[in-house]
């Protein structure tokens, strides 16, 4: 099984755009094709390699039964995290990451092994005895233990590798993750630093359709692996499209408008180059 990632498609969900020029981060250059209306575009050739070396990994990891993380707490994502997640069999962490999940793990087990008892102690009837306040209090109890740690319960142990949606707001797991050498692919924006994670795949971090479209190549790429259908190097890579033809569709399609708008500018008035001093 071969996962193809469409260009085309990328374009479309708008991944291809980056943060106002005044807000990037210098060490995202190598990423960068060029700018329209004051915002950065991405070259998607470049993003199509990191992502197709990404999946690979991720491949890899699901063959070797290794302990994989997805990581995405913005609200337009929380759920597509979650489902993905759940389909492709790994842990996920949706709602906020609570610092020490990877340098404190044994305390956040605590946790998730309180909330597979007070549910299954419910459900079996162990606090029939128990008052109808009691009951209501465990309920709480549950529902807030679900809502942090319901995602990595069956989490045994540190997990071996972090798929994380914008490293920047996630720096914390960033963090936790290198002080620990726990792997990292992250989904990186041109305001952060692609050097923060193992493996960065440089893209719109906002546009709800492109972050979609990724996660579906993670599923299938984890869902692959976990099959053991896997090849010493993906064809992803291998099926490079032409660069100057690629470079017409998304300077054509970078043109319409996108949800960053930058900040107001008198487009009438041509700027001219100052000269140095």
């Amino acid at each position: 099984m071969t996962i193809d990632i469409s260009l085309e498609e990328l374009v479309k969900t708008g991944a291809h755009f980056g943060h106002q020029v005044k807000r990037w981060n210098p060490r995202m250059e190598k990423f960068i094709h060029s700018s329209q209306n004051g915002v950065h575009i991405f070259d998607l050739i470049k993003t199509k390699e990191c992502l197709g070396e990404a999946l690979d990994v991720l491949r890899k990891s699901a063959n070797e039964g290794k302990t994989i993380v997805l990581l995405g707490t913005k609200k337009q994502i929380k759920d597509k995290i979650k489902s993905v997640a759940e389909d492709a069999g790994v842990s996920y962490v949706n709602e906020r990451w609570l610092g020490g999940t990877i340098t404190n793990f044994e305390q956040v087990k605590k946790s998730s092994d309180k909330l597979e008892k007070l549910s299954k102690g419910l459900a079996s009837g162990e606090y029939d005895t128990y008052t109808k306040k009691e009951k209501l209090l465990m309920e709480r109890e549950i529902q807030r233990l679900e809502r942090f740690f319901g995602g990595i319960k069956n989490m045994t142990k540190v997990p071996d590798l972090v798929f994380i949606i914008d490293i920047r707001k996630e720096r914390g797991a960033v963090r936790e993750a290198s002080v620990k050498g726990v792997e990292t692919i992250g989904i990186v924006d041109t305001n952060s630093d692609p050097n923060l994670v193992d493996y960065p795949i440089p893209m719109n971090d906002d546009a709800k359709k492109a972050i979609e479209y990724v996660l579906d190549l993670v599923s299938a790429a984890i869902k692959e692996g976990k099959k053991g259908d896997i090849k010493e190097k993906s064809d992803i890579v291998k099926k490079a499209v032409k660069k100057d033809v690629v470079e017409k569709v998304v300077l054509k399609k970078a043109k319409t408008p996108s949800k960053r708008k930058p900040a107001k500018t008198n487009t009438k008035v041509k700027t001219k180059k100052t000269k140095s001093k």
